[in-house]
């Protein structure tokens, strides 16, 4: 990492901690005193590891490519999640996400700053995966911005928040199953070429669970020029456990 950005991403670690000191926080996971996620709660996370598809993430007993990605390639290239979406890490982002505890942003981007680095990708840019402008308006802030600038800024990578929108209200995807997913999320995003036209796009989401809305944002990254396209999350969930 070049000394400006090692400079600008712990200046931006700081000033959370900053906020720490004035405003003492309480674990997401457990409610204890002084720790935003605390080492305990931290422990008992269940990273994502095994066999894996190199493209979706998905398990794959045999390694390699998994039959869904070999039959219907995504349009992305790669897409992989940092650990299971339940107990302690459940709780953090259902706070990010709904309770405007922001600082979580900042902590859950660690680890996948080492899972990004782990994989070797080839990236140019990031982006996070965009609401629509009502529910902007309505919660006052994208929880996935709040992972993917400091992991633009950890990855020394430029950070496009404009570089993909939502165009269209689309319906919770919490109890679809997956091909009412697709269907829901399907042309509900549009990228700006002048931005992405030939870059390598790494996509910043909190959750996946089917991998729809990375695929969404991934087919209009590509129509805008994207030369190539990750995506990375936070947490992956089972069908049943989205929500």
């Amino acid at each position: 990492m070049m000394l400006s950005s090692r400079l600008a991403y712990g200046g931006y670690q700081l000033l959370w901690s900053g906020v720490d000191w004035i405003f003492p926080p309480r674990c997401a996971g457990c409610g204890r005193e002084h720790a935003r996620f605390c080492a305990e709660c931290l422990a008992a996370v269940k990273p994502i590891q095994g066999r894996l598809c190199v493209i979706c993430g998905g398990y794959a007993p045999a390694g390699g490519v998994c039959r869904s990605c070999a039959e219907t390639p995504p349009r992305y290239a790669g897409l992989r999640s940092w650990a299971a979406y339940t107990g302690p890490l459940r709780k953090a982002l259902q706070r990010l996400k709904y309770k405007r505890d922001l600082s979580l942003g900042e902590i859950l981007a660690r680890p996948l700053l080492s899972l990004v680095i782990s994989l070797n990708w080839q990236v140019d840019c990031v982006i996070p995966a965009p609401i629509s402008l009502a529910r902007l308006r309505q919660r006052g802030y994208n929880q996935a911005s709040l992972i993917a600038y400091p992991l633009s800024l950890g990855l020394n990578l430029a950070y496009l928040a404009r570089g993909l929108r939502k165009t269209r209200e689309t319906r919770s995807q919490v109890g679809l199953p997956a091909a009412e997913r697709r269907l829901n999320v399907a042309q509900s995003f549009e990228a700006l070429p002048r931005l992405v036209s030939g870059r390598r796009v790494l996509v910043v989401d909190d959750i996946t669970t089917t991998g729809a809305t990375m695929e969404a944002c991934a087919l209009a990254l590509k129509s805008a020029g994207a030369s190539e396209v990750y995506g990375v999350t936070v947490a992956r969930s089972l069908l049943e456990d989205a929500s």
